[in-house]
Protein backbone atom coordinates (compact mmCIF):
# COMPACT_ATOMS: atom_id res chain seq x y z
CA UNK A 1 0.00 0.00 0.00
CA UNK A 2 2.57 2.42 0.92
CA UNK A 3 4.91 1.96 -1.78
CA UNK A 4 1.31 2.12 -4.48
CA UNK A 5 0.37 5.26 -2.64
CA UNK A 6 4.31 6.63 -2.99
CA UNK A 7 3.96 5.83 -6.67
CA UNK A 8 1.37 7.83 -7.16
CA UNK A 9 2.65 10.62 -5.35
CA UNK A 10 5.62 11.06 -7.60
CA UNK A 11 3.17 10.26 -10.69
CA UNK A 12 1.23 13.01 -9.53
CA UNK A 13 4.34 15.97 -9.63
CA UNK A 14 5.36 14.43 -12.86
CA UNK A 15 1.93 15.04 -14.05
CA UNK A 16 1.99 18.37 -12.50
CA UNK A 17 5.17 19.65 -13.94
CA UNK A 18 4.57 18.40 -17.63
CA UNK A 19 1.02 20.32 -17.30
CA UNK A 20 2.71 23.54 -16.19
CA UNK A 21 4.35 25.13 -19.41
CA UNK A 22 0.92 24.39 -21.71
CA UNK A 23 -0.94 25.38 -19.75
CA UNK A 24 0.55 28.64 -18.34
CA UNK A 25 1.56 29.44 -21.99
CA UNK A 26 -2.36 29.22 -22.58
CA UNK A 27 -3.34 31.70 -20.11
CA UNK A 28 -0.79 33.89 -20.86
CA UNK A 29 -2.38 34.42 -24.62
CA UNK A 30 -5.44 34.84 -22.89
CA UNK A 31 -4.97 37.59 -20.60
CA UNK A 32 -2.44 39.14 -22.88
CA UNK A 33 -5.32 38.75 -25.74
CA UNK A 34 -2.97 37.05 -27.98
CA UNK A 35 -4.66 34.43 -30.63
CA UNK A 36 -5.98 31.38 -29.67
CA UNK A 37 -7.61 28.07 -30.46
CA UNK A 38 -10.76 28.33 -28.44
CA UNK A 39 -10.61 32.37 -30.01
CA UNK A 40 -12.77 30.71 -33.38
CA UNK A 41 -16.11 29.65 -30.73
CA UNK A 42 -15.59 31.78 -27.71
CA UNK A 43 -15.16 35.10 -29.37
CA UNK A 44 -18.76 35.88 -30.14
CA UNK A 45 -19.66 34.71 -26.91
CA UNK A 46 -17.01 37.26 -25.60
CA UNK A 47 -18.65 40.11 -27.53
CA UNK A 48 -22.01 39.69 -26.64
CA UNK A 49 -21.48 39.77 -22.86
CA UNK A 50 -19.28 42.75 -23.47
CA UNK A 51 -22.41 44.38 -25.38
CA UNK A 52 -24.61 43.21 -22.61
CA UNK A 53 -22.92 44.40 -19.74
CA UNK A 54 -21.79 48.11 -21.55
CA UNK A 55 -17.99 46.94 -20.91
CA UNK A 56 -15.29 49.02 -23.67
CA UNK A 57 -12.85 45.88 -24.05
CA UNK A 58 -10.35 48.42 -25.06
CA UNK A 59 -10.47 50.93 -21.93
CA UNK A 60 -7.91 49.99 -19.31
CA UNK A 61 -8.10 51.24 -15.75
CA UNK A 62 -5.24 52.59 -13.00
CA UNK A 63 -5.46 50.42 -10.11
CA UNK A 64 -7.50 52.53 -7.94
CA UNK A 65 -10.35 52.29 -10.76
CA UNK A 66 -9.31 48.18 -10.96
CA UNK A 67 -9.73 47.96 -7.41
CA UNK A 68 -13.05 49.32 -7.10
CA UNK A 69 -14.28 47.55 -10.26
CA UNK A 70 -13.37 44.02 -8.27
CA UNK A 71 -14.58 45.48 -4.53
CA UNK A 72 -18.25 46.67 -6.01
CA UNK A 73 -18.90 43.39 -7.88
CA UNK A 74 -17.81 41.05 -4.48
CA UNK A 75 -19.73 43.69 -2.69
CA UNK A 76 -22.56 42.61 -5.33
CA UNK A 77 -21.68 38.44 -4.79
CA UNK A 78 -22.12 38.65 -1.25
CA UNK A 79 -25.09 40.34 -1.24
CA UNK A 80 -26.92 37.85 -3.80
CA UNK A 81 -25.62 34.67 -1.90
CA UNK A 82 -26.79 35.57 1.37
CA UNK A 83 -30.25 37.13 -0.27
CA UNK A 84 -30.50 33.56 -1.64
CA UNK A 85 -29.54 31.80 1.31
CA UNK A 86 -32.26 33.45 3.62
CA UNK A 87 -34.90 33.11 0.70
CA UNK A 88 -33.78 29.36 -0.17
CA UNK A 89 -37.26 28.34 1.40
CA UNK A 90 -39.62 29.92 -1.17
CA UNK A 91 -37.39 29.86 -3.80
CA UNK A 92 -37.71 26.45 -6.51
CA UNK A 93 -35.43 23.23 -7.01
CA UNK A 94 -35.59 22.46 -3.33
CA UNK A 95 -37.23 18.97 -3.45
CA UNK A 96 -36.21 18.19 -0.12
CA UNK A 97 -37.89 21.58 0.96
CA UNK A 98 -34.92 22.98 3.18
CA UNK A 99 -36.29 25.99 4.98
CA UNK A 100 -34.01 29.37 4.88
CA UNK A 101 -30.39 29.69 6.34
CA UNK A 102 -30.14 31.43 9.76
CA UNK A 103 -28.83 35.04 9.46
CA UNK A 104 -25.52 33.91 11.14
CA UNK A 105 -24.77 31.11 8.66
CA UNK A 106 -25.78 33.09 5.51
CA UNK A 107 -23.20 35.33 6.36
CA UNK A 108 -20.42 33.75 7.31
CA UNK A 109 -21.09 31.13 3.90
CA UNK A 110 -21.67 34.26 1.94
CA UNK A 111 -18.12 36.07 2.92
CA UNK A 112 -16.56 32.10 2.56
CA UNK A 113 -17.69 31.93 -0.87
CA UNK A 114 -17.05 35.69 -2.51
CA UNK A 115 -13.49 35.20 -0.54
CA UNK A 116 -12.70 32.07 -2.74
CA UNK A 117 -12.50 30.47 1.21
CA UNK A 118 -15.55 27.93 1.05
CA UNK A 119 -15.31 27.56 4.74
CA UNK A 120 -18.46 25.25 5.47
CA UNK A 121 -20.16 25.71 9.23
CA UNK A 122 -22.84 23.09 7.55
CA UNK A 123 -23.98 19.89 6.25
CA UNK A 124 -24.20 20.64 2.69
CA UNK A 125 -27.05 17.98 1.76
CA UNK A 126 -28.82 18.68 4.98
CA UNK A 127 -29.04 22.30 4.52
CA UNK A 128 -28.25 23.68 1.22
CA UNK A 129 -31.25 23.57 -1.84
CA UNK A 130 -30.25 22.68 -5.14
CA UNK A 131 -30.50 26.15 -6.25
CA UNK A 132 -28.29 27.59 -3.80
CA UNK A 133 -25.94 25.07 -4.34
CA UNK A 134 -25.77 26.21 -7.90
CA UNK A 135 -26.44 29.37 -8.15
CA UNK A 136 -25.18 31.07 -5.10
CA UNK A 137 -21.91 28.55 -4.18
CA UNK A 138 -21.00 27.12 -7.93
CA UNK A 139 -21.03 30.62 -9.57
CA UNK A 140 -18.97 31.77 -6.85
CA UNK A 141 -16.36 29.03 -7.41
CA UNK A 142 -16.02 30.45 -10.70
CA UNK A 143 -16.02 34.36 -9.84
CA UNK A 144 -13.73 34.22 -6.72
CA UNK A 145 -11.51 32.09 -8.80
CA UNK A 146 -11.17 35.08 -11.12
CA UNK A 147 -11.26 37.72 -9.19
CA UNK A 148 -8.26 36.13 -7.62
CA UNK A 149 -6.18 35.60 -11.14
CA UNK A 150 -7.22 38.97 -12.77
CA UNK A 151 -5.59 40.71 -9.25
CA UNK A 152 -2.68 38.32 -10.02
CA UNK A 153 -2.57 39.51 -13.56
CA UNK A 154 -3.36 43.60 -12.88
CA UNK A 155 0.29 42.87 -10.18
CA UNK A 156 2.08 41.43 -13.01
CA UNK A 157 1.07 43.75 -15.54
CA UNK A 158 2.19 46.77 -12.80
CA UNK A 159 5.81 44.82 -13.44
CA UNK A 160 6.06 44.19 -16.87
CA UNK A 161 5.04 47.82 -17.71
CA UNK A 162 6.57 51.26 -17.07
CA UNK A 163 5.83 54.81 -16.99
CA UNK A 164 2.19 54.49 -17.54
CA UNK A 165 -1.16 53.74 -15.33
CA UNK A 166 -2.89 51.23 -17.49
CA UNK A 167 -3.65 47.61 -15.66
CA UNK A 168 -5.99 46.48 -17.37
CA UNK A 169 -9.49 46.29 -17.16
CA UNK A 170 -11.13 44.43 -14.52
CA UNK A 171 -14.50 43.10 -16.19
CA UNK A 172 -12.52 42.11 -19.28
CA UNK A 173 -9.92 39.90 -17.37
CA UNK A 174 -12.91 38.40 -15.41
CA UNK A 175 -14.99 37.65 -18.67
CA UNK A 176 -11.78 35.88 -20.41
CA UNK A 177 -10.77 33.86 -17.43
CA UNK A 178 -14.27 32.65 -16.55
CA UNK A 179 -15.11 31.80 -20.20
CA UNK A 180 -11.43 30.69 -21.96
CA UNK A 181 -9.91 29.42 -18.77
CA UNK A 182 -11.98 28.22 -15.82
CA UNK A 183 -15.73 26.85 -17.66
CA UNK A 184 -13.48 24.65 -20.36
CA UNK A 185 -11.29 22.83 -18.12
CA UNK A 186 -14.32 22.32 -15.26
CA UNK A 187 -16.48 20.77 -18.32
CA UNK A 188 -13.60 18.56 -18.52
CA UNK A 189 -12.83 18.01 -15.24
CA UNK A 190 -16.98 17.48 -14.57
CA UNK A 191 -16.71 14.90 -17.60
CA UNK A 192 -14.10 12.93 -16.23
CA UNK A 193 -15.08 13.17 -12.49
CA UNK A 194 -18.56 11.68 -13.91
CA UNK A 195 -17.27 8.65 -15.96
CA UNK A 196 -15.86 7.44 -12.41
CA UNK A 197 -18.94 7.79 -10.46
CA UNK A 198 -19.73 11.73 -9.41
CA UNK A 199 -23.18 11.56 -9.41
CA UNK A 200 -24.84 14.73 -11.29
CA UNK A 201 -28.62 15.02 -11.35
CA UNK A 202 -31.82 16.43 -9.59
CA UNK A 203 -32.95 13.83 -8.03
CA UNK A 204 -35.09 14.07 -4.70
CA UNK A 205 -33.21 11.70 -2.09
CA UNK A 206 -33.57 8.37 -2.35
CA UNK A 207 -34.63 5.86 0.63
CA UNK A 208 -33.25 2.82 0.40
CA UNK A 209 -33.45 -0.79 2.75
CA UNK A 210 -30.16 -1.63 4.24
CA UNK A 211 -28.93 -4.85 3.34
CA UNK A 212 -28.47 -5.84 7.21
CA UNK A 213 -31.31 -3.91 9.13
CA UNK A 214 -31.33 -3.67 12.95
CA UNK A 215 -33.89 -3.21 15.02
CA UNK A 216 -33.70 0.59 15.11
CA UNK A 217 -32.19 1.12 11.41
CA UNK A 218 -34.07 -0.30 8.51
CA UNK A 219 -33.64 2.21 5.95
CA UNK A 220 -31.06 4.80 4.61
CA UNK A 221 -31.32 8.09 2.97
CA UNK A 222 -29.66 8.36 -0.25
CA UNK A 223 -28.64 12.21 -0.75
CA UNK A 224 -28.66 13.23 -4.83
CA UNK A 225 -27.67 16.30 -6.35
CA UNK A 226 -25.82 18.12 -8.88
CA UNK A 227 -22.21 17.03 -7.41
CA UNK A 228 -19.85 17.03 -10.89
CA UNK A 229 -20.19 20.09 -11.76
CA UNK A 230 -19.90 21.31 -8.37
CA UNK A 231 -16.83 19.53 -7.46
CA UNK A 232 -14.64 20.26 -10.85
CA UNK A 233 -15.11 23.92 -10.22
CA UNK A 234 -14.09 23.87 -6.44
CA UNK A 235 -11.14 21.61 -7.09
CA UNK A 236 -9.68 23.72 -10.08
CA UNK A 237 -10.27 26.69 -8.83
CA UNK A 238 -9.22 25.91 -5.39
CA UNK A 239 -12.55 27.20 -3.72
CA UNK A 240 -12.23 23.64 -1.82
CA UNK A 241 -15.66 22.78 0.33
CA UNK A 242 -17.99 20.25 -1.00
CA UNK A 243 -21.48 19.08 -2.22
CA UNK A 244 -21.71 16.89 0.85
CA UNK A 245 -20.51 17.39 4.61
CA UNK A 246 -18.12 14.65 4.59
CA UNK A 247 -16.49 16.62 1.33
CA UNK A 248 -14.08 14.42 -0.75
CA UNK A 249 -14.50 11.72 1.26
CA UNK A 250 -17.81 10.84 0.32
CA UNK A 251 -18.13 8.15 -2.00
CA UNK A 252 -20.59 10.21 -4.23
CA UNK A 253 -17.66 13.08 -4.69
CA UNK A 254 -14.94 11.20 -5.32
CA UNK A 255 -15.67 7.55 -5.30
CA UNK A 256 -11.99 5.92 -6.85
CA UNK A 257 -8.53 6.19 -6.97
CA UNK A 258 -8.57 7.17 -10.21
CA UNK A 259 -11.36 10.07 -9.01
CA UNK A 260 -9.05 10.90 -6.61
CA UNK A 261 -5.82 11.27 -8.81
CA UNK A 262 -7.96 13.82 -10.93
CA UNK A 263 -9.24 16.11 -8.16
CA UNK A 264 -5.67 16.38 -6.29
CA UNK A 265 -4.13 16.99 -9.68
CA UNK A 266 -6.86 19.77 -10.21
CA UNK A 267 -5.75 21.43 -6.70
CA UNK A 268 -2.11 22.08 -8.00
CA UNK A 269 -2.63 22.51 -11.63
CA UNK A 270 -3.88 25.83 -12.51
CA UNK A 271 -1.96 27.62 -9.23
CA UNK A 272 1.44 25.94 -10.46
CA UNK A 273 0.84 27.04 -14.05
CA UNK A 274 0.80 30.89 -13.10
CA UNK A 275 4.17 30.19 -12.10
CA UNK A 276 4.81 30.18 -15.88
CA UNK A 277 1.97 32.47 -17.13
CA UNK A 278 4.07 35.12 -14.90
CA UNK A 279 7.06 34.26 -16.77
CA UNK A 280 5.90 35.14 -19.83
CA UNK A 281 3.94 38.06 -19.00
CA UNK A 282 7.32 40.06 -17.44
CA UNK A 283 9.10 38.36 -20.33
CA UNK A 284 11.36 36.62 -18.26
CA UNK A 285 10.32 32.91 -18.12
CA UNK A 286 13.24 31.81 -15.46
CA UNK A 287 11.31 34.17 -13.29
CA UNK A 288 8.10 31.97 -13.08
CA UNK A 289 10.55 28.29 -13.11
CA UNK A 290 12.58 30.26 -10.17
CA UNK A 291 8.74 30.61 -8.04
CA UNK A 292 7.71 27.48 -9.38
CA UNK A 293 10.75 25.89 -7.91
CA UNK A 294 10.66 27.75 -4.69
CA UNK A 295 7.11 26.61 -4.28
CA UNK A 296 7.89 22.79 -4.64
CA UNK A 297 11.08 23.33 -2.23
CA UNK A 298 8.96 24.10 0.38
CA UNK A 299 5.92 21.75 -0.08
CA UNK A 300 7.48 18.34 -1.11
CA UNK A 301 8.58 18.21 2.79
CA UNK A 302 5.48 19.10 3.90
CA UNK A 303 3.82 16.49 1.87
CA UNK A 304 6.69 13.75 3.28
CA UNK A 305 6.83 14.43 6.50
CA UNK A 306 2.66 14.24 6.22
CA UNK A 307 3.01 11.03 4.99
CA UNK A 308 6.11 9.78 7.23
CA UNK A 309 4.21 10.85 10.58
CA UNK A 310 0.97 9.37 9.66
CA UNK A 311 2.74 6.29 8.58
CA UNK A 312 4.34 5.79 12.09
CA UNK A 313 0.60 5.20 13.95
CA UNK A 314 -0.81 6.17 17.27
CA UNK A 315 2.09 5.28 19.99
CA UNK A 316 -1.01 3.69 22.57
CA UNK A 317 -1.99 1.01 19.88
CA UNK A 318 1.94 0.26 19.91
CA UNK A 319 1.99 0.52 23.57
CA UNK A 320 -0.61 -2.35 23.44
CA UNK A 321 1.65 -4.47 21.10
CA UNK A 322 -0.65 -4.22 18.25
CA UNK A 323 1.32 -3.97 15.31
CA UNK A 324 -0.91 -2.05 12.46
CA UNK A 325 0.49 -0.22 9.12
CA UNK A 326 0.24 3.48 10.30
CA UNK A 327 -2.84 6.26 11.51
CA UNK A 328 -5.86 4.90 9.30
CA UNK A 329 -8.02 6.57 12.06
CA UNK A 330 -10.38 8.64 10.10
CA UNK A 331 -9.09 7.72 6.30
CA UNK A 332 -10.88 6.24 3.78
CA UNK A 333 -9.54 2.50 3.04
CA UNK A 334 -10.15 3.62 -1.03
CA UNK A 335 -7.37 5.88 -0.56
CA UNK A 336 -4.73 4.69 2.54
CA UNK A 337 -2.50 6.49 4.41
CA UNK A 338 -0.24 8.26 1.39
CA UNK A 339 -3.41 9.64 -0.69
CA UNK A 340 -4.89 11.12 2.49
CA UNK A 341 -1.58 12.86 3.77
CA UNK A 342 -0.88 14.28 0.22
CA UNK A 343 -4.01 15.73 -0.14
CA UNK A 344 -4.08 17.39 3.19
CA UNK A 345 -1.12 18.72 2.61
CA UNK A 346 -2.21 19.98 -0.99
CA UNK A 347 -5.03 21.22 0.34
CA UNK A 348 -3.41 23.11 2.78
CA UNK A 349 -0.87 24.45 0.17
CA UNK A 350 -3.46 25.64 -2.26
CA UNK A 351 -6.04 27.29 0.21
CA UNK A 352 -7.95 24.61 -1.39
CA UNK A 353 -9.69 23.10 1.85
CA UNK A 354 -11.18 19.99 0.78
CA UNK A 355 -10.45 16.83 2.30
CA UNK A 356 -10.54 13.27 1.80
CA UNK A 357 -10.21 12.23 5.25
CA UNK A 358 -10.34 13.62 8.56
CA UNK A 359 -7.44 16.06 9.98
CA UNK A 360 -9.20 16.15 13.45
CA UNK A 361 -8.00 12.45 13.36
CA UNK A 362 -4.34 12.71 12.50
CA UNK A 363 -1.09 12.44 14.97
CA UNK A 364 -0.56 15.38 16.27
CA UNK A 365 2.73 16.15 14.25
CA UNK A 366 0.93 14.70 10.97
CA UNK A 367 -1.71 17.83 11.94
CA UNK A 368 0.98 20.18 11.75
CA UNK A 369 1.79 20.38 8.36
CA UNK A 370 -0.98 21.47 6.98
CA UNK A 371 -1.30 24.01 9.82
CA UNK A 372 2.13 25.11 8.89
CA UNK A 373 1.26 25.35 5.53
CA UNK A 374 -1.32 27.66 6.59
CA UNK A 375 1.01 29.33 8.52
CA UNK A 376 3.35 30.52 5.76
CA UNK A 377 0.21 32.63 4.08
CA UNK A 378 -0.63 30.23 1.76
CA UNK A 379 1.79 31.33 -1.15
CA UNK A 380 3.36 27.61 -1.42
CA UNK A 381 1.05 27.27 -4.69
CA UNK A 382 -1.71 28.87 -2.81
CA UNK A 383 -5.32 29.99 -4.05
CA UNK A 384 -6.05 30.56 -7.99
CA UNK A 385 -3.57 33.72 -8.46
CA UNK A 386 -3.86 34.81 -4.78
CA UNK A 387 -1.26 32.75 -4.08
CA UNK A 388 1.40 33.86 -6.17
CA UNK A 389 0.39 37.61 -5.46
CA UNK A 390 0.98 36.69 -1.83
CA UNK A 391 4.29 35.38 -3.23
CA UNK A 392 5.22 38.30 -4.84
CA UNK A 393 4.51 40.25 -1.84
CA UNK A 394 7.61 37.99 -0.27
CA UNK A 395 9.98 38.46 -3.53
CA UNK A 396 9.85 42.01 -3.16
CA UNK A 397 10.21 41.78 1.35
CA UNK A 398 13.18 39.15 0.21
CA UNK A 399 15.08 42.11 -2.59
CA UNK A 400 14.47 44.76 -0.07
CA UNK A 401 16.22 42.86 2.40
CA UNK A 402 19.10 41.29 0.00
CA UNK A 403 19.69 45.21 -0.66
CA UNK A 404 20.20 46.34 2.86
CA UNK A 405 22.80 43.77 2.96
CA UNK A 406 24.84 44.79 -0.12
CA UNK A 407 24.18 48.46 0.72
CA UNK A 408 22.65 48.96 -2.81
CA UNK A 409 18.98 50.44 -3.40
CA UNK A 410 17.02 47.09 -3.74
CA UNK A 411 15.41 46.33 -7.55
CA UNK A 412 13.15 43.76 -9.05
CA UNK A 413 12.93 43.35 -13.08
CA UNK A 414 14.23 46.84 -13.42
CA UNK A 415 11.99 48.79 -11.13
CA UNK A 416 13.38 49.87 -7.89
CA UNK A 417 11.70 48.97 -4.44
CA UNK A 418 11.18 51.99 -1.92
CA UNK A 419 9.91 52.58 0.94
CA UNK A 420 6.07 52.56 -0.35
CA UNK A 421 6.35 49.07 -1.83
CA UNK A 422 7.90 47.70 1.52
CA UNK A 423 5.24 49.30 3.37
CA UNK A 424 2.78 47.87 1.53
CA UNK A 425 4.42 44.43 1.36
CA UNK A 426 4.28 44.51 4.66
CA UNK A 427 0.83 45.05 5.48
CA UNK A 428 0.41 42.38 3.13
CA UNK A 429 2.33 39.56 4.98
CA UNK A 430 1.14 41.17 8.30
CA UNK A 431 -2.62 41.37 8.47
CA UNK A 432 -3.10 37.27 8.40
CA UNK A 433 -0.89 36.61 11.48
CA UNK A 434 -2.45 39.38 12.96
CA UNK A 435 -5.78 38.43 12.05
CA UNK A 436 -5.27 34.93 12.76
CA UNK A 437 -3.24 35.45 16.78
CA UNK A 438 -5.99 38.11 17.73
CA UNK A 439 -8.98 35.91 16.95
CA UNK A 440 -7.37 32.52 18.00
CA UNK A 441 -6.67 34.68 21.33
CA UNK A 442 -10.46 35.95 21.67
CA UNK A 443 -11.96 32.98 21.40
CA UNK A 444 -9.74 30.76 24.14
CA UNK A 445 -10.35 33.61 26.74
CA UNK A 446 -14.09 33.37 26.11
CA UNK A 447 -17.07 31.07 27.19
CA UNK A 448 -18.23 31.69 23.23
CA UNK A 449 -15.26 30.39 22.09
CA UNK A 450 -14.47 27.21 24.26
CA UNK A 451 -18.32 25.82 24.29
CA UNK A 452 -17.38 24.97 21.08
CA UNK A 453 -14.63 22.51 22.13
CA UNK A 454 -15.58 18.78 21.86
CA UNK A 455 -11.44 18.02 22.76
CA UNK A 456 -10.43 20.32 25.87
CA UNK A 457 -6.59 20.81 26.16
CA UNK A 458 -3.72 21.06 23.61
CA UNK A 459 -5.98 19.31 21.19
CA UNK A 460 -8.97 21.75 21.22
CA UNK A 461 -6.80 24.55 21.24
CA UNK A 462 -5.34 23.06 18.38
CA UNK A 463 -8.37 23.19 16.80
CA UNK A 464 -9.49 26.66 17.23
CA UNK A 465 -6.24 27.99 15.68
CA UNK A 466 -6.49 25.75 12.85
CA UNK A 467 -9.88 27.16 12.15
CA UNK A 468 -9.05 31.01 12.14
CA UNK A 469 -5.54 29.90 10.27
CA UNK A 470 -7.59 28.20 7.20
CA UNK A 471 -10.39 31.10 7.85
CA UNK A 472 -7.76 34.17 7.45
CA UNK A 473 -5.72 32.66 5.30
CA UNK A 474 -8.55 31.75 2.71
CA UNK A 475 -8.39 27.85 2.89
CA UNK A 476 -11.66 26.40 4.35
CA UNK A 477 -10.09 23.50 5.83
CA UNK A 478 -11.36 22.75 9.40
CA UNK A 479 -9.94 19.78 11.70
CA UNK A 480 -13.63 19.17 12.09
CA UNK A 481 -13.62 18.56 15.91
CA UNK A 482 -14.72 22.25 17.18
CA UNK A 483 -18.53 23.22 16.98
CA UNK A 484 -18.01 26.08 14.46
CA UNK A 485 -21.54 26.79 13.88
CA UNK A 486 -22.77 28.89 16.17
CA UNK A 487 -23.00 32.91 15.64
CA UNK A 488 -19.62 33.85 17.58
CA UNK A 489 -17.68 31.57 15.14
CA UNK A 490 -19.84 32.56 11.99
CA UNK A 491 -19.51 36.26 13.11
CA UNK A 492 -15.57 36.04 13.96
CA UNK A 493 -15.11 34.01 10.96
CA UNK A 494 -16.57 35.72 8.26
CA UNK A 495 -15.08 39.28 9.45
CA UNK A 496 -11.19 36.44 9.68
CA UNK A 497 -12.34 35.54 5.78
CA UNK A 498 -12.94 39.26 4.57
CA UNK A 499 -10.00 40.45 6.24
CA UNK A 500 -7.79 37.74 4.76
CA UNK A 501 -8.86 38.25 0.85
CA UNK A 502 -8.92 42.32 1.02
CA UNK A 503 -6.43 43.40 2.91
CA UNK A 504 -3.61 41.50 0.93
CA UNK A 505 -5.32 42.15 -2.35
CA UNK A 506 -5.69 45.54 -1.75
CA UNK A 507 -1.99 46.10 -1.08
CA UNK A 508 -0.79 44.14 -3.76
CA UNK A 509 -2.68 46.30 -6.35
CA UNK A 510 -1.45 49.32 -4.64
CA UNK A 511 2.23 47.83 -5.47
CA UNK A 512 1.10 47.23 -9.01
CA UNK A 513 -0.12 51.11 -9.07
CA UNK A 514 2.84 52.00 -8.01
CA UNK A 515 5.48 49.79 -9.95
CA UNK A 516 3.24 50.61 -13.01
CA UNK A 517 4.98 54.41 -13.26
CA UNK A 518 8.38 53.54 -12.77
CA UNK A 519 10.59 54.06 -15.16
CA UNK A 520 13.00 50.67 -16.33
CA UNK A 521 16.69 50.53 -14.89
CA UNK A 522 19.01 48.56 -16.64
CA UNK A 523 21.44 45.60 -15.05
CA UNK A 524 24.36 45.87 -14.34
CA UNK A 525 27.05 43.71 -12.39
CA UNK A 526 25.50 44.68 -8.99
CA UNK A 527 22.12 43.72 -9.50
CA UNK A 528 20.02 40.99 -7.80
CA UNK A 529 19.74 38.42 -9.96
CA UNK A 530 16.36 37.21 -8.91
CA UNK A 531 16.26 33.50 -10.84
CA UNK A 532 19.28 32.00 -9.43
CA UNK A 533 19.81 29.35 -6.49
CA UNK A 534 20.79 31.87 -4.22
CA UNK A 535 17.98 33.98 -4.72
CA UNK A 536 15.33 30.95 -4.40
CA UNK A 537 17.01 30.40 -1.02
CA UNK A 538 16.92 33.63 0.10
CA UNK A 539 12.94 33.75 -0.13
CA UNK A 540 12.18 30.66 1.14
CA UNK A 541 14.35 31.77 4.41
CA UNK A 542 12.17 34.72 3.98
CA UNK A 543 9.30 32.97 3.64
CA UNK A 544 9.93 30.15 6.58
CA UNK A 545 11.42 33.12 9.34
CA UNK A 546 8.53 35.06 8.65
CA UNK A 547 5.80 32.09 9.21
CA UNK A 548 8.07 30.71 11.78
CA UNK A 549 8.35 33.71 14.03
CA UNK A 550 4.62 34.64 13.68
CA UNK A 551 3.34 31.36 14.91
CA UNK A 552 5.99 29.31 16.34
CA UNK A 553 4.34 30.27 19.69
CA UNK A 554 0.92 29.33 19.36
CA UNK A 555 1.97 26.34 17.35
CA UNK A 556 4.30 25.00 20.50
CA UNK A 557 0.74 25.45 22.57
CA UNK A 558 -1.04 23.13 20.14
CA UNK A 559 0.50 20.08 18.10
CA UNK A 560 3.96 19.92 19.56
CA UNK A 561 2.98 19.80 23.16
CA UNK A 562 0.13 17.16 22.36
CA UNK A 563 3.03 15.00 20.88
CA UNK A 564 4.98 15.29 23.47
CA UNK A 565 2.14 14.50 25.74
CA UNK A 566 1.54 11.62 23.70
CA UNK A 567 5.22 10.39 23.45
CA UNK A 568 5.32 11.16 27.52
CA UNK A 569 2.07 9.13 28.23
CA UNK A 570 3.45 6.16 26.58
CA UNK A 571 7.53 5.76 27.48
CA UNK A 572 9.19 7.64 24.04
Amino acid sequence: MIESGLFQALAYLIVILLLVKPLGWYMACVYERLPCRPDRLLKPLERFIYRCCYISPEEEMDWKQYLSAMLFFNLFGLLAVYVIQRLQGILPLNPQTFTAVSPYLAFNTAASFITNTNWQAYGGESTLSYLTQMTALTVQNFLSAATGISLLIALIRGIARHETTALGNFWVDMVRGTLYILLPLSFLFAVALSSQGVIQNFKSYETVHVIQPSTTVTEQVIPMGPVASQVAIKQLGTNGGGFFNTNSAHPYENPTPISNFLETLAILLIPAALCYTYGMMVHDKRQGWALLVAMLIMFIPFMGAAIMMEQQGNPAFHQLGVELAGNMEGKETRFGIVNSAFWAAATAATSNGSVNAMLDSFTPLGGLMPLWLLHLGEVVFGGVGSGLYGMLMLVIITVFVAGLMVGRTPEYLGKKIEPYEMKMASIAVLVMPLTVLFFTAIAVVTSWGTNSIANPGAHGFTEILYAFSSMGNNNGSAFAGLNANTPFYNLLGGLAMLVGRYWIAIPALAIAGSLVQKKTIPTNAGTLATHTPLFIILLIAVTFVLGALSFLPALALGPIVEQLMLWRQYGY
